[in-house]
């Protein structure tokens, strides 16, 4: 027994890109859709927003003299510095005195949300952008910022000598007296011994005064060696364009984004569809061969498309899957094909019913068996009594089966009707009475096409399975899901039944880069559909 249940492959990338490029062009319309919207939206609330401005400065900071150097420590103090000094000025301390000089009574939190500082990499560069909804306010903010800074910065470094320079100023001050008392003493008086004495005093007083006001430059040079200095290079002038919200860019991103979720909302839904899309995914799946592709048609089902429209496209594509099925099993013709499916509701009767006709049309004998005694529909499709047929042949002698069969109104083709339903399907057709009725119906004929109830709903077609020469068995893409035909296959092979292949029921010629290609030969063929044949459609109608 052949196992026709292969385990999932990968695809090849070529397969996988083109099967996402077909998905996303058929569904173009929807991913275009959501651009708009989600475009249109945004431009909406972008036009309803408030206009915020931007007002920049950009502030230089001077590195101390004294600390300064070329080496890997001194660069890195420096951006260490500049890091810090970003951090300071939107401080708490420089925005209260900000709001003060400038009357603002908003919130420190909400101000500080108005100011963005970033330290300019690998620089000693301070950018500074104050956003607000008034643009002289924000150029105000901005200016009075960096002033504020700077006034702080300096103050700090200056209390660091403040007390040695107020010390040596002091100093100076008396040592400035002292010199001045001396002086005057020292031209009031009359007597050499006086002069001499007074002015080897003011001498003293004046070196020391000397030194003290050596020191006092020590400190100052000292102060300003350690001292950094905070330039404004570019002050913040007035915008006069809003920065947000951008219109333009906010409705391009919106279509972007939207256009990308509905891709991806597509992707992630073909990627959890269980269906089965594609004869080529049956045969990467199951290895199975797909022998027909019916495309889906307009005609009702009480009326047989082979019949009712002999050329056109639909009914060639019966003929190529009666070709298909001649040529599956060449060592082992098939005289007995049992055509079903995995789940109700798939067209297994309207594929076995117009298979048959394509086969009587070619001049075989052929007999069409409605196995199905739960729920038979043949009868209906041939508009033909259903008092007797196949379950009668259980109680009566096998030589009424011409009789019971009945002719259509195609020529070469009887049809045995399931007849009244028993209470016990199942256990007729595993008897060996059907075995018997199998071979007396195909003395007189050719081809039996029998249509059975589906495989995982009863048994019927898996007692059925091993006695007839080849299974068909139809799959609806879209619908028939892959753990069902998994199931099917699994079931079928387990008793012994000999599949033959797939057709395809009900195809969306829209849905998959193989429906295109059937498109292209359905469009080159559909000409041959010629008022001769349409005028026949009316005649039969």
């Amino acid at each position: 027994m052949q196992d026709y249940i292969n385990e999932p492959q990968e695809q090849d990338d070529s397969e996988t890109i083109r099967d996402y490029l077909m998905l996303f062009w058929r569904w173009a319309w929807l991913i275009i859709l959501a651009g708009v919207l989600a475009g249109t939206a945004s431009f909406l609330l972008s036009m309803r927003m408030d206009p915020v401005y931007e007002a920049k400065s950009t502030v230089l900071i001077s590195e101390a003299s004294g600390t300064s150097g070329t080496d890997y420590s001194s660069l890195m103090a420096s951006e260490r510095l500049t890091r810090t000094y970003s951090e300071v000025m939107s401080s708490e301390t420089v925005l209260v005195e900000v709001s003060q000089l400038l009357g603002i009574t908003m919130p420190l939190t909400d101000m500080a949300g108005m100011i963005t500082v970033t330290p300019v990499r690998d620089t000693q560069l301070i950018e500074l952008a104050v956003r607000s909804s008034d643009p002289e306010q924000a150029a105000r903010i901005a200016n009075t910022l960096v002033g504020v800074f700077t006034n702080q910065i300096q103050n700090i470094q200056s209390s660091r000598y403040s007390q040695s320079k107020d010390s040596l100023q002091t100093q100076l001050a008396d040592l400035e007296r002292q010199i001045q008392d001396y002086s005057d003493r020292m031209n009031a008086a009359t007597s050499e011994d006086e002069i001499e004495r007074l002015d080897s005093k003011l001498s003293q007083y004046q070196q020391i005064y000397s030194n003290l006001l050596m020191s006092f430059e020590q400190v100052r040079l000292a102060e300003a060696q350690s001292s950094s200095n905070i330039t404004q290079i570019e002050p913040a002038s007035v915008p006069y364009a809003p920065v947000s919200p951008n219109v333009l860019r906010n409705t391009v991103l919106a279509v972007a984004v939207g256009m990308m979720l509905a891709a991806g909302g597509l992707v992630a839904r073909e990627a959890l569809d269980d269906t089965v899309k594609s004869p080529r995914e049956v045969q990467r799946l199951f290895g199975l061969p797909v022998l027909g592709v019916i495309a889906r048609n307009t005609i009702p089902e009480a009326y047989l498309i082979t019949d009712y429209q002999p050329r056109s496209p639909v009914t060639e594509a019966y003929r190529m899957l009666r070709t298909n099925i001649q040529f599956a099993n060449i060592d082992r013709p098939v005289k007995t094909l049992l055509v079903t499916s995995a789940e109700p509701q798939e067209g297994k009767t309207t594929i076995a019913a117009n298979l048959a006709v394509v086969n009587a049309q070619n001049g075989s004998e052929v007999t069409l068996m409605d196995c199905d005694l739960r729920r038979p529909t043949v009868h209906k499709r041939f508009k033909l009594p259903n008092q007797k047929g196949f379950s009668t042949l259980f109680i009566s002698t096998l030589d009424s089966l011409d009789q019971i069969r009945q002719v259509s109104k195609i020529p070469h083709l009887s049809v045995l009707t399931s007849g009244p339903l028993p209470p016990n399907p199942s256990e007729l057709i595993g008897s060996r009475r059907m075995i018997e009725i199998l071979k007396r119906v195909g003395a007189k004929g050719d081809l039996i096409i029998i249509d059975s109830p589906p495989t995982l709903a009863v048994t019927d077609s898996s007692i059925l399975a091993p006695v007839v020469d080849g299974v068909l068995l139809v799959i609806t893409p879209g619908e028939t899901r892959r753990t069902a035909v998994r199931q099917m296959i699994e079931q079928l092979n387990r008793v012994g039944g000999t599949i033959l292949g797939v057709v395809f029921n009900n195809f969306n010629e829209h849905r998959t880069y193989y429906s295109y290609r059937s498109n292209k030969y359905y469009a080159r063929y559909g000409k041959y559909f010629s008022e001769d044949t349409q005028e026949l459609s009316r005649r039969k109608a």
